[in-house]
């Protein structure tokens, strides 16, 4: 049974930093393109990150480009979202999620349909 499972999140000033770990189980995503998506209370769950199976391609929402960096480590099945400079409307529930097979570009990176496993999310609180 495929599983992800973040962690990670909590609480932290505006301006400071969280690191967000994904750790997958059930088979091997080195294959596949991952996300990162979050939702905010009262909104709809909104793409923040992908990156490639490779990593050597990545794509980020306007709002946290230059604050956010997605990356992965295969060696251990797990996909991270370094968050820098947290603003409180960063606040949300943030989800990581595997892509079904297929291309990933700037054109699809923030499309849910096109991702097929979803983790449970971890909250992620950015208040002094």
């Amino acid at each position: 049974q495929v599983q992800l499972v973040e962690s990670g999140g909590g609480l932290v000033r505006p301006g400071g930093s969280l690191r967000l770990s994904c750790a997958a189980s059930g088979r091997t995503f080195s294959d596949r393109h991952m996300g990162w998506f979050r939702q905010a209370p009262g909104k709809e769950r909104a793409f923040v990150a992908a990156i490639s199976w490779s990593g050597d391609y990545t794509y980020y929402a306007d709002s946290v480009k230059g604050r956010f960096t997605i990356s992965r480590d295969d060696t251990k099945n797990t996909l991270y979202l370094q968050l820098s400079s947290l603003r409180p409307e960063d606040t949300a529930v943030y989800y990581c999620a595997t892509r079904r097979p297929g291309p990933l570009g700037l054109y699809n990176a923030g499309r849910n349909r096109e991702y097929e496993y979803w983790g449970q999310g971890t909250q992620v609180t950015v208040s002094s």
